[in-house]
């Protein structure tokens, strides 16, 4: 299969073009390097420095290269930026989103899977978490998701396109090559690893939560069984997959939640001593506890979080930090 990446030199990005490359496709990465990283190891995949908003740039990629299909990773996906500036979010995420799409409708390209997210759901009725819940997004950045993913749906029904939308829950851990690298750093485990590693202290963002330890509970999820499912929506996009559905929509995590508290606890484990952290306000936008239902796509796509543990998600990133630390 020839795939176009959006976003590909990006954290979820560049593992998946890992394993795209690894099960022998054909993988062109489109990215602006405006969050993403120029040094990502692409496995020999070819990068097209872009944006996936310019829409005549992408259509002329997708006809010269002959692409079948596109895994759509590129998007603004701050919680709090999203919140202070919300214009960011629909012109990237929506308005570059629309540009994607009538790009590929111009030139036939009729596969598509999107980067989607948890945060479509908003605060949830019930945990854990369906497919057929209520999509009621809390902060703009699952609001412009949902938008996509309502844009794509009747993109699908009025065009033919065959789309996937994968709503993933918190991404962690590492490849061998690729790991976590965002400027500010917002995520949880590369936050506590870096405190570790003697950086910033720690600021755990709430203990006021209606949880147990009164910190928010997260579903992880590790890069490496996320892009195994890039890899499996893509082949279930194929006109001849009895699977095929449009669009196709799944909750990808480990289908257990882990509180702050306990992901510092395994991190202490894993570095081997105590990692010094203060307590700070609740961030907006954030609800307490988001746990994945992810029998669908068990079910449909065959798939399973294979490497999900704390341990090894927390275990691959410190291995990749140490690692680079070491090079540096």
């Amino acid at each position: 299969m020839r795939i176009l990446v959006t976003g590909g030199t990006g954290y979820v990005g560049s593992v998946s073009v890992e394993r795209l490359v690894g099960a022998g496709h054909d993988v062109v990465v489109l990215d602006d390097l405006s969050t993403g990283h120029e040094s990502a190891d692409l496995a020999g995949a070819r990068l097209i420095r872009g944006s996936y908003g310019d829409q005549a740039l992408v259509a002329r990629l997708l006809a010269a290269d002959r692409i079948e299909a596109v895994l759509h990773c590129a998007a603004r996906s701050l919680v709090g930026e999203s919140m202070s500036d919300p214009a960011l979010y629909y012109r990237n995420n929506v308005v570059g989103g629309i540009a994607l799409l009538e790009a590929m409708r111009e030139t036939g390209v009729g596969r598509l899977v999107i980067s989607s997210t948890a945060a479509v759901y908003g605060t949830p009725e019930a945990t854990p978490i369906l497919e057929t819940a209520v999509i009621r997004p809390i902060n703009p950045y699952g609001e412009t998701k949902r938008t996509l993913e309502a844009a794509a749906t009747w993109y699908g029904s009025a065009y033919g396109q065959r789309s996937a939308f994968l709503r993933y829950f918190n991404v962690a851990g590492a490849s061998a090559r690729n790991g976590e690298d965002h400027e500010p750093e917002t995520h949880l485990i590369p936050s506590i690893l870096a405190a570790a590693a003697g950086g910033p202290r720690l600021v755990l963002n709430g203990d006021d939560y209606p949880t147990p330890d009164g910190t928010p509970i997260r579903d992880y999820l590790h890069v490496e069984d996320l892009a195994d499912a890039h890899l499996a929506a893509l082949e279930a996009t194929g006109p001849d997959d009895a699977r095929t559905v449009a669009p196709l929509v799944c909750n990808l995590g480990a289908g257990r939640g882990f509180s702050n508290r306990e992901v510092l606890a395994a991190a202490e484990q894993v570095v081997g001593r105590p990692i010094p952290h203060t307590i700070g306000p609740r961030r907006a936008g954030d609800p307490p506890i988001l746990v994945a239902a992810i029998d669908r796509a068990r079910e449909v796509l065959g798939w399973e979080p294979r490497r999900s543990t704390l341990e090894a998600m927390i275990g691959s990133a410190w291995a990749l930090r140490r690692e680079r630390e070491r090079e540096a």
